[in-house]
């Protein structure tokens, strides 16, 4: 048995943060409602169609959901979403945009009067109050504003974090604190009220840069791929392509220099004796480093850098991930159904690959009918509903 079995999710969720989130609570046994806008949907379905036909964001987000559509505005569409989260919720997620929610009475103030147990969780940019409350927010905005972009890249560029890494970071709390009010629910009975800002969550994860900097000390500069204040760790290029490595005490320095650079006596010399001070000379470090490597095959220094127990790794590519063979010992693909066929999807972390559940990615509206006959609602309704572009 799934640990959220029994448990109703509705959630008015678009792009990646909230759908994030409840895909999260899918993947446990929630069952998700996922309230989608009649002919078009979650705008998500539209980002590209790499996946035959599918969007990509839209694939990794949105399994294992049931797809409702209603046209929020339409009275009846209206009352029907009301009446399915009073009868049946137990979560409500929503990232719509500032206000859009309680504008639909699913504010927790309105929802709790009836229904007390309710959990909501509202993720938005900013949070529920403060100056920035009604800013709109995506995914660059807000690692320009949690302080990203200003430590991630070159000394030259800022660059953007590849992932959508504010809206995945916010997608994680919401999850998290929604497993949390569950306890706090079965413990007390009572519901409870969660609001994620990106911008928190970003800098939660952003908080060691901010620390670096604290008390108006210089922020760790941008390195490109390389570590900022631990040298040397990064990217190295090697005969035959490049590899990552990352040294992370004394022990491994000399390591370093006995068994990868074969020059025992450099772990001696003044302008590298620790962390500090072979940051502070990482250029001339470097030099020494590349004009060992240059000479060796990638599987070379690989294998000197087990010798010595360096943490050491390869630059895959995205085809490279898909055939990662650790991946595959690990049995961490599945295959999910989809509107186009199945599709590999790799399993959540920390579930077991032969017990997790792994619904497919709906259609849009795939499931209005089979809800709205939870609800009541006859199929003469229902063409009416159609025909008016309600549902």
């Amino acid at each position: 048995m799934q640990p959220l079995a029994g448990i109703t999710v509705v959630s008015l969720e678009h792009a990646i943060a909230a759908p994030f989130a409840t895909r999260q609570l899918a993947d446990l046994g929630a069952r998700v409602i996922k309230i989608e806008r009649p002919g078009i949907g979650d705008f998500a379905r539209g980002y590209d169609n790499r996946v035959r036909g599918l969007a990509s964001h839209f694939v990794w987000v949105n399994r294992a959901k049931e797809s409702l559509t209603l046209d929020v505005k339409h009275p009846r569409a209206k009352e029907l979403l009301q009446r399915l989260i009073i009868d049946k919720a137990d979560i409500v997620v929503q990232n719509l945009a500032p206000g859009a929610s309680e504008r639909l009475g699913l504010s927790f103030a309105s929802l709790s009067q009836i229904r007390p147990d309710i959990v909501v969780c509202d993720i938005s940019g900013y949070g529920s109050n403060g100056p920035f409350r009604d800013k709109k927010a995506y995914d660059l905005l807000i690692q320009g504003e949690s302080g990203f972009l200003s430590v991630t890249g070159t000394p030259d560029t800022p660059c953007k974090v590849g992932p959508s890494i504010a809206d995945i970071s916010a997608g994680m709390y919401a999850y998290t604190n929604i497993l949390a009010a569950l306890m706090h629910r079965q413990q007390t009975g009572e519901g409870q009220h969660i609001d994620i800002s990106m911008l928190e969550t970003s800098l939660e994860w952003n908080s060691y840069p901010l620390y670096y900097a604290f008390d108006g000390a210089a922020p760790p500069p941008r390195t490109g791929a390389s570590h900022a204040t631990i040298y040397p760790y990064g990217p190295f290029p090697v005969k035959d392509g490049s590899v990552l490595l990352g040294l992370q005490n004394e022990r491994e320095w000399q390591a370093f220099c006995t068994h990868v650079l074969l020059q025992p006596e450099l772990a001696q010399n003044e302008a590298f004796s620790d962390n500090t001070h072979r940051v502070a000379n990482r250029i001339a470090l470097r030099n020494l480093i590349e004009e060992v490597f240059a000479l060796l095959p990638r599987v070379d220094v690989l294998k000197r850098l087990e010798i010595a127990k360096i943490a050491s790794a390869r630059v895959n590519t995205m085809h490279d991930v898909w055939a990662h063979e650790q991946l595959r010992a690990r049995h961490r693909w599945a295959q999910i159904d989809s509107p186009v066929g199945r599709l590999p999807a790799l399993v959540p972390p920390g579930l077991n690959p032969h017990k997790a559940r792994m619904g497919a990615v709906p259609a849009l509206g795939q499931h209005t009918d089979i809800i709205l006959t939870e609800l009541g609602v006859d199929s003469a309704e229902m063409n009416t509903l159609r025909t008016a572009g309600a549902i």
